[in-house]
């Protein structure tokens, strides 16, 4: 039988079977009203009082002018000649890559056709846009694009997380990520090297925090357990940390065997699933996939591309062992890494 799993360092938590469970609690505004489907009084107080940084306001601002647009039968080339901007930027605009002045706000809604009370309404969201998040802190630590990423990871519910290769970064330990992140970047500067290990410590207090906590799926690759990364302590240590985590109520760590045989995750590579918290009878956001590659990284929030990954991850889901086998194949793992 195992042993009890060991206390992390970083916060508290709560292990499973303990009912301990953190309900998001939002204050309630007078419902907007308007002739499109903007935030409710509900889910402009999420906006306001449980996202971290800009990455929410920018995509729901972005997907409203978007829905604006559509109303006034602007193509995105009309759009920008109208306002003597280039196509790219509105295009920035509508994906929430970028933040926006009010003023800016105000002159698309003035060419879309938008009320007095939705113009007003749109350009207060659009302050929020140009807030900053705590990881602004690590600078240049932080990779080109990857901000937009953890603003979302800081805000969702729910992550339906495979990996094939490697431990989730959310479950790196600090030495397993300064092998993974020196791998990638050889000549990285040791200055930058361990505010980037430190940026990813500092994910991980998601995963222990008061509130709003998530809840994590992760399948893993039994070939994450046997590949040895840096030396044999740094393995060790870091199976001792996915046996921790698979203890929390909000972590689930299941392992996809090597006898599972052919399988979706073969085929897709790794990508998680993200999810926002219900506000009402739906999403506050609606759900992406991430995936991220050598050059880069996808964020998809198409309907069939949502629906194609979360059947991707039901098929492993359904040939990946339980917690309790994956727990114990964790363990045997760590024992045949010992001489």
């Amino acid at each position: 039988m195992a042993g009890p799993a060991r206390k992390l360092s970083r916060g508290s938590f709560t292990r499973k079977g303990h009912n301990n469970s953190v309900v998001l609690q939002a204050g309630r505004r007078n419902t907007f009203t308007a002739n499109a489907s903007y935030l409710t009084g509900e889910e402009w107080a999420y906006v306001r009082e449980t996202t971290t940084g800009s990455t929410v306001p920018r995509r729901q601002l972005g997907r409203y002018l978007r829905e604006l647009r559509g109303r006034a039968r602007l193509t995105v080339r009309a759009a920008a000649a109208e306002l003597e901007w280039s196509e790219t930027k509105i295009w920035r605009i509508e994906t929430g890559q970028t933040p926006l002045r009010s003023l800016d706000t105000e002159a698309m809604c003035k060419i879309y056709g938008a009320s007095e009370e939705v113009t007003e309404y749109l350009k207060t969201l659009s302050k929020k846009t140009r807030e900053q998040g705590w990881w602004h802190a690590y600078g240049e630590a932080v990779p080109d694009g990857f901000g937009l990423y953890i603003g979302l990871e800081e805000a969702v519910s729910s992550i339906d997380w495979y990996e094939s290769d490697l431990v989730p970064g959310l479950f790196q330990t600090e030495d397993y990520a300064r092998q993974i992140i020196r791998s990638h970047h050889p000549r990285i500067p040791e200055d930058v090297l361990q505010s980037r290990v430190e940026l990813r410590a500092s994910r991980q207090n998601l995963l222990t925090r008061v509130t709003a906590r998530p809840t994590i799926s992760a399948l893993l690759n039994e070939a994450i357990l046997r590949r040895p990364i840096g030396d044999m302590s740094v393995m060790l240590r870091q199976l001792d940390h996915l046996a921790d985590l698979s203890q929390l109520d909000t972590v689930t760590v299941r392992v996809v065997p090597f006898a599972a045989g052919m399988h979706q995750g073969l085929l897709s590579g790794p990508f998680m699933v993200m999810h926002f918290p219900e506000l009402g009878s739906r999403e506050s956001e609606p759900p992406v996939v991430h995936t991220e590659g050598l050059v880069g990284e996808l964020f998809l929030d198409k309907p069939s591309e949502i629906a194609r990954y979360s059947a991707a991850f039901q098929d492993m889901s359904g040939r990946a062992l339980d917690e309790r086998d994956s727990l114990l194949l964790i363990r045997q793992a760590k024992k045949e890494l010992r001489p």
